[in-house]
């Protein structure tokens, strides 16, 4: 089959390491994308930080918001001001991908 269709709550978490991780689903991992890094950061509760602050070599929307950061430096964040709050993260650098997660990440998480 050349696509596959998942609810998120279908996709295999990432196991958490911290008590205050927000429910982190691997959408590249999962549907083994090698274009782009995808994932979903779901909050399970209100006022939980879905992406600690950090640049990129997390930013705050309202609901159905789109968020392009072009400059890489730039310093951002995400908060989760509702229980269920969802954030798509897709990511790649000019030219190529090369994800910088850890194979140990995805130990235990299934692929579709």
């Amino acid at each position: 089959m050349s696509w596959t269709v998942r609810r998120l709550q279908d996709v295999p978490s990432v196991p958490r390491t911290d008590d205050g991780d927000p429910d982190w689903r691997p959408l590249q991992h999962f549907f083994g994308l090698t274009a782009f890094g995808a994932n979903v950061f779901i909050a399970a509760r209100g006022d939980e930080t879905l992406v600690a602050e950090h640049d990129e070599g997390a930013s705050v929307a309202d609901r159905g918001v789109a968020v392009a950061v072009r400059e890489p430096a730039v310093k951002r964040r995400a908060v989760a001001r509702k229980a269920g709050a969802s954030l798509l993260v897709v990511g790649s650098c000019p030219g190529c991908f090369e994800t910088t997660w850890r194979a140990s990440h995805f130990a235990d998480v299934p692929r579709a």
